[in-house]
């Protein structure tokens, strides 16, 4: 393993910065406030998807997050 290498070992350092950011576009876009926000986040297949090192989703920004997460609630 390499230092700064991502694996399912380290990738929940990742995840709490991934969260909060995609929270607040959820607070915003949905009108909803922030423990709602990442209540819905948490019961999601997006952050299933996403505390899996293999899917890769820890790659994407906030907004292709949100993109991910509207399409799933859709």
């Amino acid at each position: 393993m390499m230092i700064g290498e991502i694996n399912q070992q380290n990738l929940y350092l990742l995840l709490p910065s991934k969260v909060s950011r995609l929270a607040v576009l959820i607070q915003k876009h949905n009108h909803v406030n922030l423990v709602d926000a990442i209540k819905s986040i948490y019961a999601s297949d997006t952050y299933q998807r996403l505390e899996q090192e293999e899917s890769k989703m820890w790659h994407l920004g906030p907004v292709a997050l949100y993109q991910v997460f509207s399409s799933e609630e859709g």
